[in-house]
């Protein structure tokens, strides 16, 4: 990404944000809505673009670290209502995942990771849901530049996501078989059919990380765009039930790329044929 400026005539100066892959955001203006796929730069930090959608991740980072220290410090041996409720929850998915990788040694090595990407895209797609997010921030132009921002509606972000599903896939296989067994799975010159099915199958492994990232971006983008256009059309009542619907469209894409992340792990760990 380059940030450039540029000052007009009359001093004023204004930042032009050039990203190689491009992000997205939705909003409306006085002459209507205006959709674009490009980030809101608040600024930069030693020389590094700060949008308001990677203030919107620190933010939800800091959210759950602070939460989770506050858990860890109420945790009790003899637990309480909510206690129990929690660790029968934990302990439904990590045996649900025992049975998925048929191993609970596995499944307590890849629990965390899963876990955690599932409750950072959840946290990550309801706080963008908040009153404040996209409303709150400095007018510049003659266009407000919002603090806030679903930070899922960034490619850029949605892309970390996926590098890090992708590459805990791909260290499960190379862990699981050893590295010549697993690259063996796409590299094959036994024959010249298997070869051909080797190299599909690179090609499929590779084209995940478009797969994940753009599932994600495409489903939360296309959410907060059917928002913004109600919104403008109808402001009042009608955004109400769409907004509940956003809760669960959010729930389940977290729950779709942690289970994918799952499954691929399995398939990844799995003997090739």
């Amino acid at each position: 990404m380059v940030l450039c400026r540029r000052k007009s005539a009359g001093g004023v100066l204004h930042l032009y944000m050039y990203s190689l892959i491009p992000t997205a955001y939705a909003a409306t203006e006085e002459a209507g809505i205006h959709v674009a796929l490009k980030p809101y730069v608040l600024g930069e930090v030693f020389g590094v673009p700060l949008t308001a959608t990677l203030l919107t991740t620190w933010l939800t980072m800091a959210v759950l670290i602070i939460g989770a220290l506050i858990i860890r410090r109420q945790l009790a041996l003899v637990p309480g209502k909510l206690q129990s409720v929690a660790e029968m929850i934990v302990g439904g998915v990590f045996d649900y995942m025992a049975d998925v990788l048929e191993s609970r040694k596995m499944a307590m090595k890849y629990f965390p990771i899963v876990m955690t990407i599932f409750i950072f895209v959840l946290a990550l797609n309801w706080i963008g849901l908040l009153p404040g997010v996209t409303s709150i921030g400095l007018m510049h132009d003659g266009h407000l530049t919002p603090f806030l921002y679903p930070a899922n509606t960034d490619l850029n972000i949605t892309l970390a996501f996926a590098l890090i599903a992708f590459l805990t896939i791909e260290v499960a296989g190379f862990a699981t078989l050893g590295f010549f067994k697993y690259a063996g799975k796409f590299i094959n010159f036994s024959s010249p059919l298997a070869f051909i099915i080797g190299i599909i199958e690179l090609i499929s492994e590779l084209a995940r990380l478009i797969s994940f990232s753009f599932r994600l971006f495409g489903n939360i983008f296309a959410g907060k765009t059917l928002l913004v256009v109600i919104m403008f059309f109808i402001p009042y009542m009608v955004p109400v039930p769409l907004i509940a619907f956003e809760v669960f469209v959010g729930f389940i894409q977290a729950f779709i790329f942690a289970i994918l992340t799952l499954f691929f792990i399995k398939l990844a760990a799995a003997e090739p044929h």
